[in-house]
């Protein structure tokens, strides 16, 4: 892991995310991206490079204003002593905050993003909160995504809930790189539901196989019955005190995601643990 990308709209939210990130950085001698994006109303976004051209004077003037503040707001962000010996780039861009995320995501070949989320609270207008979503479905790297400063960065507890499904190889070695770095213990957690409901023993002989299959090491296998799958995750990562939720994801868009939903966006929405997702969609 090269480089971490740590979007920020200035707010305690993202305040929160560059905390974790720093501390996975200096942990792994990454560089860190820090990246703003001044929200216009184009479905793109531009790096801000000189003067840009406005037939509105109104206009050119109040979005100057932005960028001198973003530019002020900025260099204090990364002032910051938390950032202390590591290697940072901060980047201003102009447009959509989505799109200057993913942006930067192609272009700077990110390997990892850490943002904050403001879960589901009436906070719709803020820029990060609005946005994790969207990359959370969207991203061809993993996310994580962190709602409120964690009881611990250490990570010492991973909750990896997991559909045994094959395309998950590379998000498990994604997983599997976390656990190295933090020494961590996997708890491998299949979900029982009313309408999705499988005997104890037939599950965990699949666990088990699942986990030799991927060469995990210092793992526990888990069964937990709820009504449904993201609650399960949630409540099962509470009772065991977890540092982190990891789940892959099928980034449904359009009509089929209104049709299923995503339960990795409902466990981002609602957890108040870090949450790490990868769309395996990508690397079938």
């Amino acid at each position: 892991m090269k480089k971490i990308l740590v979007p920020t709209d200035f707010s305690k939210e993202a305040q929160v995310a560059a905390e974790v990130a720093s501390n996975i950085a200096r942990k792994s001698g990454t560089e860190l991206i820090l990246l703003h994006v001044i929200e216009e109303g184009s479905k793109e976004s531009v790096k801000i490079t000189g003067e840009i051209a406005y037939q509105d004077l109104e206009d050119k003037l109040f979005t100057m204003k932005l960028i001198e503040r973003s530019r002020k707001l900025m260099s204090k962000f990364a002032a910051d002593k938390m950032f202390d010996g590591i290697k940072i780039t901060p980047e201003l861009r102009l447009g959509s905050p989505f799109h200057g995320m993913r942006s930067i995501i192609t272009e700077q070949k990110v390997d990892l993003v850490v943002m904050g989320t403001a879960g589901k609270t009436d906070l719709t207008d803020m820029i990060i909160g609005s946005n994790t979503e969207k990359v959370v479905r969207h991203a061809n790297c993993p996310v994580l995504t962190v709602q409120k400063k964690p009881a611990s960065q250490n990570f010492k507890n991973i909750v990896y809930a997991t559909s045994m499904s094959k395309d998950e190889e590379v998000f498990s070695r994604i997983v599997k790189r976390a656990q190295a770095l933090y020494d961590s213990t996997i708890h491998l957690v299949r979900i029982n539901t009313p309408g999705n409901f499988q005997r104890d023993a037939v599950v965990k002989k699949y666990m088990n196989d699942f986990a030799k299959k991927l060469q995990l090491k210092n793992y526990t296998v888990n069964v937990f019955n709820d009504i449904t799958e993201e609650e399960g995750i949630i409540y099962f990562a509470d009772s065991i005190n977890a540092d982190m939720i990891a789940l892959a994801t099928h980034g449904r868009t359009g009509f089929a995601h209104v049709l299923a939903g995503s339960i990795a966006e409902d466990v981002v929405n609602h957890s108040k643990r870090p949450v790490l997702t990868f769309v395996v969609k990508h690397h079938k």
